[in-house]
């Protein structure tokens, strides 16, 4: 497969990122069937490789509107701005699906599909910051103020991802603490269930690239043909 620019540059990054994506969740998913049930949780753990590369990705989507935000009221490029609102629309739609997968985890673990403790309250918060992004984004028509406006809330919004991961050890909360302690090092996992969880997150960190470079594009020749017509 192979994607062609508006300028008519061939792109065979994203098809290779995307096989390689699509590849690495194969494997993982074997990986994840192999390993061994946990000792408290058993054969649900296996939910986890799943919801946490899930999870991953939404805080990656986020961090790379955060970036591509900063990128475009530095640079004043509209294409910076398209590829924030791209890296928005994965981070939405994951942070949806971390929520769901939790819940299917939770229900057999905490007797609910969901309950008000911290980690969920502040991904809760979460989704609705990045749903108030693309209601301003179809609300404001001008394209400049669109995109500062959104620039702001993509940026704004990036702090409540920091404290959506330490929530578990800021409060007092039903969820698990973190598998693998980005602020610590410390990984409590078995070798074979942390290298299935460790292929999961690498295909999903392939698809993000792939996804967003993918929806960039489109994006790109969604306000090329817009501008045809208005010109």
């Amino acid at each position: 497969m192979q994607l062609t620019r508006s300028s008519g540059k061939r792109d065979g990054l994203t098809p290779a990122l995307l096989a390689g994506g699509l590849l690495g969740l194969l494997v993982g998913f074997y990986l994840a069937l192999s390993a061994p049930p946990d000792v408290n949780q058993g054969w649900l753990v296996r939910i986890m490789y799943l919801h946490v590369p899930m999870a991953w990705l939404c805080y990656l989507a986020i961090f790379g509107t955060l970036g591509y935000s900063i990128a475009y009221l530095v640079r004043r490029n509209p294409r910076y701005d398209r590829m924030a609102a791209a890296s928005a629309e994965l981070g939405l739609l994951f942070s949806a699906l971390t929520v769901l997968s939790g819940a299917l985890w939770g229900r057999p673990t905490w007797g609910v599909y969901w309950t008000w403790e911290p980690r969920l309250t502040t991904f809760a918060i979460l989704i609705a910051v990045y749903v108030g992004y693309f209601v301003v984004r179809s609300a404001i028509e001008d394209p400049e103020l669109r995109a500062n406006a959104s620039a702001a809330i993509g940026i704004l919004g990036s702090i409540n991802v920091p404290i959506s991961y330490m929530s578990v050890k800021w409060w007092r909360s039903l969820h698990q603490t973190q598998t693998i302690d980005l602020t610590t090092g410390k990984v409590n996992m078995e070798p074979s269930m942390l290298l299935a969880l460790m292929v999961n997150l690498l295909a999903f960190t392939l698809l993000y690239i792939a996804f967003v470079r993918l929806r960039g594009i489109i994006a790109e020749r969604e306000a090329e043909k817009l501008e045809a017509q208005h010109g």
